[in-house]
């Protein structure tokens, strides 16, 4: 059976919450939840965290619903960054790989371990999270970084894409 898009679905993470967390302040890792990402997965930019200068972390998940299809070659990039100038978002594949429960970062401000971060701005410079089988999901780390001296910015969302090859 053909993978459809409507069969790419992004789920939260439970972060120390577990598999009942739909906030997505506290989406650091863990478990994959059933909880669908919204359209702004990152809060705010505050006027103090603009004069700052801030970086926050989340974790997602990236999962193939179709019941028996298979993903191939699949790669995650940004389609569109933040709309803001003062901010930029990055993403990084969870080292523990496909199907995985991911490390547990302590707060938004602390980055998960030897994740490299990119922004990977078309498909041709996505990640690659290889072959997603049927009900198989991927996690993917997503870095927010705010620029010294920014300007405070709601709705500062981007939009992440998966694609891949599927069977007819």
């Amino acid at each position: 059976m053909a993978v459809a898009s409507s069969d790419i679905k992004y789920y939260l993470s439970g972060g120390a919450t577990g598999a009942g967390n739909s906030d997505p302040a506290v989406s650091l890792g863990g478990v994959i939840t059933t909880t669908l990402v919204g359209t702004n997965i990152f809060d705010n930019v505050t006027s103090g965290e603009a004069t700052a200068g801030d970086v926050e972390y989340r974790c997602i998940f990236v999962k193939n619903t179709n019941a028996t299809g298979t993903l191939y070659s699949a790669k995650a990039w940004i389609v569109t960054n933040t709309p803001s100038g003062d901010t930029e978002v990055k993403i990084a594949l969870a080292g523990e790989g496909v199907s995985a429960t991911t490390e547990i970062v302590a707060g938004e401000g602390s980055a998960p371990s030897g994740e490299s971060f990119a922004v990977c701005a078309n498909e041709g410079a996505g990640l690659s999270l290889g072959n997603l089988v049927a009900s198989a999901y991927y996690g993917i780390w997503i870095q927010r970084t705010v620029t010294l001296g920014a300007s405070a910015y709601s709705n500062d969302g981007f939009t992440l894409r998966v694609k891949g090859d599927t069977s007819a």
